[in-house]
């Protein structure tokens, strides 16, 4: 499979794309289309966690299906209208389907799935927009942050455990709600530093590392020894300072333990909370190369897989309490004996 890096000359589109094709443009299925196309948010390609989670489902669907692909990253400080042309660009030449990686692609997918009702769209982490075209694909997320509450809770030496989360929406609201349920459920006594990066993505709460590392620092300076956060390429300066300082991270989307830019952190993620963004853009592409494209809300959880709690690190494996404890409140959940609060 040819892979070229193409610099998109329209402006407002994006700064750079993979483009990769098959050739061929139909695979032994008979799907037609030129490809999964892919337009990212916030941080980009290379963040360890949130994108790059979309990414990987990119690619193993695009190397299953012998398909093409195109993937397209933001700009700083687009507008919406940037958005509805990347779609649109997307569209015209073909992809089929087109994902929006984040909620911030809701008026662009809305407006461009309306003018091209035959490709089918999807956007990530946001159930508003209606339309027979459109899947919306969208997660627990507060079922595995309590897991990862749990964890913390049971492996701080302080009681003291930390929050980070990117930008002040309800979204990330859910994360910390279920990590704070999920410590509590440990100790109820536990102390808890909560902290949000900004008021808006604008302002750079998922794509600033500087600003994860202030945070972890100054969350650390007061006694947290294992943090948590839910702040996407942010996050990479938290569990930096983690490392520093010898406390535990906890990662969130991917397995950051796994992520070769965090490789020289590694032996300080105690864990990660997943988010099944890859298997969700895997899915719906098959959905369309089968013929039987997905729509209307798709929402993965613990019982699906949709989400869960990474163990990859050995350390994490050898503390067999924590290990216990966290599989037991999965169950739990699974079963219906806990309801984890989404706020």
């Amino acid at each position: 499979m040819a892979v070229a890096v193409v610099a998109l000359a329209a402006a407002g589109c994006g700064k750079s794309s993979t483009d990769s094709s098959n050739g061929s443009g139909k695979n032994s299925s008979g799907y037609s289309g030129k490809g999964i196309g892919l337009a990212y948010d916030i941080g980009g390609k290379g963040d360890q966690s949130f994108n790059d989670a979309a990414f990987a489902g990119f690619e193993k669907a695009e190397k299953e299906f012998k398909i093409g692909g195109r993937d397209i990253e933001p700009q700083d400080g687009e507008s919406s209208a940037d958005k509805v042309q990347r779609l649109e660009q997307l569209a015209k030449a073909g992809y089929n389907p087109i994902i929006g990686v984040g909620f911030v692609y809701a008026p662009a997918v809305k407006e461009v799935a309306a003018k091209y009702p035959k490709i089918t769209f999807g956007i990530i982490d946001d159930d508003t927009v209606k339309a027979s075209n459109v899947a919306d694909l969208v997660f627990h997320e507060e079922q595995s942050s309590y897991l990862a509450g749990v964890a913390a809770a049971k492996a701080t030496k302080k009681n003291h455990i930390g929050f980070i989360g990117g930008v002040d929406i309800p979204l990330i609201h859910k994360f910390q709600a279920g990590f704070v349920q999920g410590a509590k459920s440990v100790n109820p006594k536990i102390k808890i530093e909560s902290q949000f990066l900004t008021q808006t993505p604008q302002e750079g709460g998922f794509s600033s590392p500087d600003k994860g590392k202030d945070a972890a620092n100054g969350q650390i300076e007061a006694g947290a020894d294992v943090i948590y956060h839910a702040a996407g390429l942010s996050g990479q300066g938290v569990i930096q300072a983690a490392a520093d300082h010898k406390v535990w991270a906890i990662g969130v989307d991917s397995d950051q333990y796994q992520q070769s830019a965090l490789a020289k952190y590694k032996d300080y993620v105690l864990g990660s909370a997943l988010k099944n963004v890859g298997g969700a853009v895997y899915d719906l592409t098959k959905s369309v190369v089968d013929g039987k494209p997905l729509s209307g809300e798709q929402r993965g959880d613990l019982k699906s897989g949709g989400v869960g709690f990474a163990d990859s690190n050995p350390k994490y494996q050898a503390m067999k309490d924590v290990v216990t404890a966290v599989d037991k409140a999965k169950q739990d959940i699974i079963d219906g004996k806990v309801t984890v609060n989404a706020q």
